[in-house]
């Protein structure tokens, strides 16, 4: 199909101010740099030459298209042909009842001139409908009358659907499908959600059909932790998208951020009112116009003190994903300015993955992105040099970093502990990859000379999975020597999910966890730990729920088929032998599409929250963002802001130890400062659970550019510290605290 005949008529009104593209009704006070300004007018470029028939995510533009197609006469046999295509696009634009409508109108026509490819289809037909009107009870209940109880799995008490007639339609239409085909998995994985949302499971559902409640049930007593995103105002209804938890103004509290992934979809800024709530910021922050971008990640690139943000752009979306990336300079005013032409990151390449980190130690950070590259569109991974005056110099070739692959994740430690940081790929469609930092490729090179990186995946043992997405190191048993977990990501559909939950045989990919065996190799002890599943994971990020002192982790799941309603899940680590699932006990199973996560203590009392964008890829998959909050805990903590002088000032890289007395004994917790996980990101400021300490014996911290280890002794448990390199004390901090409002009711805020 030609771009004539998907020529995009616009949806909203637009109007041009400054310069650049703002929705009717905002203000036009605020001033905008010009250097803003343009990459605003060069993003609404991109989203005015987008060819929708190279993409599967421009619904709306597809919808245009079959409408136009239908205003002419059409045979019954084009009908057939252009119908179920119509449905499909209506109900991923969000026009659900009219894909209903669309989807019976086909059936009817098919009745007539076609019943025999109506009888052939008839499976996947009927799932199609029983998702289409699952969804409906989607839109009219979890979504328009959102409670702190919808949609999550095991749906009960204010979850259950007060408009029920999308579910009963769906049971229905599943209960006779079933009695057809009694062996579809996903037939009855959705049977048991449909049951699920009008409070009649697991009494009413079959037996023969039934999914049993004990697959569901938490291997631990997490106590429950209670969504407060209405109240405090950061419920955003919106698409896929990426998030960051950070003091952006220095303030001690810690502000949110977001993007989505849409054309036209804008960030968010989120600052902290101190009082359980949040300002939305985004306009005076400067930021109209910066729209798009699956994931972002945060930095301090020019070690001013003030937190920068990188936003990605183009991810999934093909041929057509060819987006610039923004480098947005924080200019310590509450506003923030795009670099990316000044600084030399301009360029155009679909991508969602990237990680900030110094690999020449040199004291500034250097900039990885991971690519996507499709058949007949390579697009090499980047590896930016920081040049230290604001500027950066791609060097991908002469390091051995650009490699073409489908890249999805990217995550960077010190694997060896060589003093040099390495990297790590989580691609789709291929094995994941390993890169070693070998530091100047010549001798006296030194640190702006050229860079030697050596791909050792196989010989390290960590290139098993080739369908994977988030990815990160992490010292999950606290040895002193960085893991990598990575989650896989493949499935036929959501029949592999309720095998794995069954024990059935699959062919989906389940996550790895790779322990760091300290001599250049890792073994896969994902069967160890309880880790071995069908996580089927996007977002995903770690912390400590319980301040026991051990990381934890929170998987956003799905993927854009809307028949991928599987819970988001939540993994406690139990003293870094084995992993607990806690998704029901705390109260995580959402069952709308997981992305960007971030861990973080926002509140300022000792215990971390998490954020997490909800929504799927396609423009109809909405859904609203959840904040929830830890119900805290009996066991002690520190919070560490590491500052580097000879080293990055945000001190990325830096590695704690953390040695604590306890009546057991002596213990070490360690820690890296980074922002955690591939998609999503926690602050950069360290916070540590002690579990039942006594008392902290001595903190010390490496820092990576000198090669040199600070050591604090006795500081006090339950306390914010600053911490300077090359000082010689530790700087008590005194951060403001609040409590979230106890009103846990229904919200809907629609940013």
């Amino acid at each position: 199909m030609g771009h004539i005949a998907w020529k995009r008529s616009f949806k909203y009104a637009w109007v041009a101010a400054m310069g650049t593209q703002l929705l009717i009704g905002e203000s036009t006070n605020y001033f905008q740099p010009p250097a803003t300004r343009r990459m605003a007018e060069r993003l609404e470029a991109v989203a005015q030459g987008i060819h929708p028939e190279n993409s599967t995510f421009f619904s709306a533009e597809r919808v245009e298209h079959y409408q136009a197609l239908l205003r002419s006469p059409q045979t019954p046999e084009s009908l057939l042909q252009i119908l179920p295509s119509f449905s499909a696009e209506l109900l991923n634009a969000g026009e659900t009842e009219r894909a209903i409508s669309m989807s019976e109108k086909m059936v009817e026509v098919a009745k007539t001139y076609d019943p025999v490819r109506l009888a052939n289809n008839k499976l996947s037909l009927l799932t199609w409908q029983a998702v289409a009107h699952l969804r409906l009870g989607e839109e009219q209940n979890c979504l328009s009358n959102h409670t702190t109880d919808s949609c999550l799995l095991p749906i009960q008490g204010n979850g259950i659907h007060k408009l029920q007639t999308g579910s009963r339609r769906a049971i229905e239409i599943l209960t006779g499908l079933l009695q057809e085909f009694p062996e579809d998995l996903r037939a009855r994985w959705l049977l048991n959600i449909a049951y699920m949302t009008v409070g009649e499971y697991p009494d009413k559902v079959p037996a023969r059909w039934l999914v049993p409640t004990n697959v569901f049930e938490a291997e631990y007593p997490m106590k429950r932790f209670v969504d407060v995103a209405g109240p405090a105002g950061v419920d955003i209804y919106g698409n896929a998208g990426g998030s960051i938890m950070e003091d952006f103004d220095g303030d001690g509290l810690l502000d949110i951020m977001t993007s989505a992934m849409g054309l036209r979809d804008r960030m968010h800024f989120f600052h902290n009112n101190g009082d359980g709530t949040f300002a939305d910021r985004t306009m005076a922050a400067g930021l109209q116009g910066e729209v798009g971008g699956l994931s972002l990640v945060q930095t301090d690139y020019n070690n001013d003190g003030q937190i920068d943000v990188l936003v990605l752009r183009g991810a999934w979306f093909g041929t057509e994903g060819h987006h610039p990336r923004s480098l947005l300079r924080n200019n310590g005013d509450g506003t923030f300015t795009d670099v990316t032409e000044e600084a030399g990151l301009l360029s155009f390449h679909p991508t969602q993955a990237a990680v900030w980190f110094d690999f020449n130690n040199d004291g500034w950070l250097d900039l990885f992105i991971g690519n996507e590259s499709y058949a007949g569109d390579n697009n090499p991974c980047e590896l930016y040099r920081n040049n230290g005056d604001g500027t950066f110099t791609e060097c991908a070739a002469e390091a051995g970093l650009a490699t073409i692959a489908f890249v999805k994740g990217v995550t960077a430690s010190d694997y060896n502990n060589d003093g040099r940081t390495d990297l790590y790929l989580s691609c789709k469609g291929g094995p994941n990859i390993l890169f070693r930092n070998d530091g100047p490729r010549e001798p006296n090179g030194g640190v702006k000379g050229p860079w030697k990186f050596t791909e050792v995946s196989k010989d390290a043992r960590v290139s098993d999975q080739h369908h994977s997405f988030t990815t990160w190191f992490w010292d999950y048993d606290n040895d002193g020597w960085p893991d990598i977990f990575v989650a896989g990501y493949n499935i036929q559909s959501v029949a592999d999910v309720a095998a794995d939950y069954l024990g059935l045989a699959h062919t989906g990919e389940r996550a790895r966890l790779y322990h760091n065996n300290h001599d250049g190799t890792f073994t896969d002890v994902s069967r160890e730990t309880h880790l071995f599943k069908l996580i089927h994971a996007m977002g995903a990020n770690f912390g400590d729920l319980d301040n026991d002192g051990f990381l934890d982790f929170y998987a956003g799941t799905g993927d854009p088929d809307l028949a991928t309603l599987i819970p988001n899940r939540m993994f406690r680590n139990s003293g870094g032998k084995v992993f607990q699932e806690v998704t029901t006990s705390g109260g995580f199973g959402h069952l709308q599409k997981g992305h960007g996560v971030s861990f973080g203590d926002i509140d300022n009392d000792g215990d971390q929250d998490i954020f997490e964008v909800m929504g799927g890829a396609y423009p109809g998959d909405k859904a609203f963002s959840v904040l929830y909050e830890n119900p805290g805990n009996e066991n002690h903590w520190i919070t560490l802001k590491l500052e580097g002088t000879k080293s990055n000032r945000a001190a990325i890289g830096a590695r704690i130890k953390v040695l604590v007395n306890s009546a057991e004994g002596k213990r070490q917790i360690c820690r890296t400062v980074g922002t955690g996980g591939s998609f999503g990101c926690n602050p950069l400021r360290q916070e540590i659970g002690l579990g039942n300490a006594t008392g902290i014996e001595s903190i010390e911290v490496f820092w990576p550019v000198t090669g040199k280890t600070q050591v604090f002794g006795k500081p006090q448990m339950n306390q914010f510290y600053l911490l300077r390199e090359e000082s010689k004390d530790l700087a008590q901090l005194h951060l403001p605290t609040f409590k979230f409002s106890s009103q846990h009711a229904q919200h809907h805020h629609m940013h």
